[in-house]
C-alpha cells in the first residue's frame, strides 16, 4: 500500500470521529435548551426594525415583534406592534433607538402628541438654556444626552477696593437635552453653538437665571459614566500663579493705574481730534466761502448820461414911480404935509 493512500485513511477517520463528537455536543446543547424552554414562558415584545432618531414617527414597517422572556420584559415594554400604534395619531420617537432595541413607552411620544422637550423632561425637572460661544461651549462637542458641570466666573470688588476674580463649579453632572435648536442624540458633528439648554430642578434653575446676570457661565464636558459629585473649591487668581493676596491687590492696582491712564490718554487724544476736526470743518467752510465768491460775476455800474444845462437870464425892470407924492412944508415950526399929483 502506497504512503500517500494510508496517510488519507487516517486523516478520514480523524475527521470523522471529530464529526460524531461535534454533533453530540450540538445535540447535547439542543436537548438542553429544550429543557430550559420548557420550565420558562416565552412572550413577545417589540422592537426597532431598523434605526429610529428623535422625532421620527412610528409606523408598522419601522417596527417588529421578537420572542422575549415573559419574566425579563422591561417596564413599558409593548407586546404588539398593534399595542404600539394604538390610539388617535401617530407616536414620535423622544430619543435615539438601535435596530432591536425594545421600543419603551418612556421612548417615544403619546398618540398624536410631538416630540418636543416637554415630552423629554422627567417628572418636576425644568429646561433652562445658557448662552454660549465657541470657547465656552466646549467648542460644539457638546451633545444632546451629555452631561455638564457649569462653572461661574466672576469679579467682585474687595474691601480693599481692588478687584477679584475667582471661579466657582455652580452645578455638576447636568444633562444636556438640546444644543441650539437640536435636541436628536444622535447627532455627532461637532458644531459651534450659540445656546445650550439642560435639565435641572427648580432651584437650579433659579440659580442658572440668577448667574447668568451676576457674571459667565462656562461648561466642562464629564464622563458619560461619571454621574457622582465632585467635592470643589473656589479658584482666585492667587490658585493660578501662587501669589499672596497683598501681591494680587498690588497687581490689580496697577492694572487699574494702567487702565485710568489708558482712559485719560484716549479721552485726551479724543478731545485732540475733536479740535482737528473743528479746524478741517472751518477750513473748509472758509473754502467754500471763497469758491462762491469766485463764482459771483461782477456788476459793472453804468457811464452816467449827460444832462441838459438850463440858463436862466434875470432882467431887471425899472418900476413906475408912484402916480402921488407927499410933499412936507414947514409953517413956522409946525410940519405940514399935502398929497399931491405926481407930474411925469
Amino acid at each position: 500500500m502506497r504512503a500517500n493512500t494510508l496517510i488519507m485513511i487516517v486523516l478520514a477517520g480523524i475527521f470523522g470521529v471529530l464529526a460524531v463528537v461535534l454533533v453530540n455536543i450540538w445535540l447535547a446543547g439542543q436537548r438542553n435548551a429544550l429543557a430550559q424552554s420548557n420550565g420558562v414562558q416565552a412572550g413577545s415584545i417589540v422592537v426597532a426594525a431598523m434605526p429610529l432618531k428623535f422625532g421620527d414617527a412610528l409606523s408598522a414597517d419601522k417596527l417588529r415583534e421578537i420572542p422575549w422572556p415573559t419574566s425579563s420584559v422591561p417596564a413599558g415594554a409593548f407586546k404588539t406592534v398593534k399595542d404600539a400604534l394604538a390610539g388617535n395619531g401617530a407616536r414620535q420617537a423622544l430619543q435615539t433607538i438601535s435596530v432591536n432595541e425594545p421600543v419603551l413607552a418612556s421612548k417615544i411620544t403619546g398618540a398624536g402628541q410631538r416630540a418636543t422637550l416637554s415630552a423629554v423632561l422627567a417628572e418636576g425637572m425644568k429646561a433652562v438654556s445658557i448662552r454660549v460661544n465657541d470657547v465656552l461651549g466646549v467648542a460644539g462637542f457638546v451633545f444632546p444626552g451629555d452631561r455638564v458641570d457649569i462653572l461661574l466666573t466672576r469679579t467682585v470688588r474687595s474691601e480693599e477696593g481692588a478687584d477679584k476674580s475667582f471661579v466657582d463649579v455652580l452645578l455638576q453632572s447636568v444633562k444636556v437635552l438640546a444644543v441650539d435648536q437640536v435636541a436628536d442624540e444622535s447627532k455627532d458633528n461637532p458644531q459651534v453653538v450659540k445656546a445650550v439648554t439642560v435639565e435641572v430642578n427648580t432651584k437650579d434653575a433659579q440659580k442658572l437665571t440668577l448667574a447668568a446676570g451676576a457674571g459667565q457661565l462656562s461648561l466642562a464636558l464629564r464622563q458619560t459614566a461619571a454621574n457622582k459629585g465632585e467635592t470643589t473649591e473656589r479658584v482666585t487668581l492667587a490658585d493660578l500663579t501662587g501669589d499672596t493676596p497683598e501681591d494680587v491687590a498690588k497687581r490689580q492696582a496697577e492694572l487699574e493705574r494702567q487702565k485710568a491712564a489708558d482712559a485719560a490718554a484716549a479721552e485726551e487724544r479724543k478731545r485732540a481730534n475733536e479740535k482737528i476736526d473743528g479746524l478741517a470743518q472751518a477750513v473748509e467752510r472758509v473754502g467754500s466761502q471763497i469758491d462762491q465768491l469766485s463764482k459771483v460775476k461782477p456788476t459793472v455800474a453804468p457811464a452816467p448820461q449827460p444832462q441838459e444845462v438850463v440858463k436862466e437870464v434875470v432882467k431887471y425892470v425899472q418900476p413906475e414911480p408912484p402916480a402921488r407924492a407927499t410933499i412936507g412944508v414947514f409953517r413956522g415950526v409946525k410940519l405940514e404935509t399935502y398929497d399931491v399929483p405926481r407930474q411925469r
